[in-house]
């Protein structure tokens, strides 16, 4: 199909112009009609909270709140709760 890209949707017209043509296309195909919203983090919760557990040292608090993008509160809270090494 050719696209004539000044005739596009907004929405459509931007994702032409991130990732190109092809990829744009693609994205019509399969969510066309459809509405999305896009979560403000990138990261889910529950699957960063098990990592955080996992990774937590004891000592690299800031370390994981750079690398996840939560805040240094929520990521004490999940070691709390989770009887993790402590600061």
């Amino acid at each position: 199909m050719d696209v004539t890209p000044e005739l596009l949707q907004e929405s459509y017209a931007q994702l032409n112009e991130v990732l190109g043509t092809e990829q744009m296309m693609k994205v019509f195909e399969i969510y066309r009609g459809r509405q999305i919203s896009f979560p403000m983090r990138l990261y889910d919760r529950k699957k960063v909270a098990k990592k955080i557990i996992a990774e937590y040292n004891g000592h690299n608090l800031v370390q994981l709140t750079h690398k996840y993008d939560y805040s240094q509160r929520w990521i004490r809270q999940i070691i709390r709760q989770n009887g993790s090494k402590t600061e």
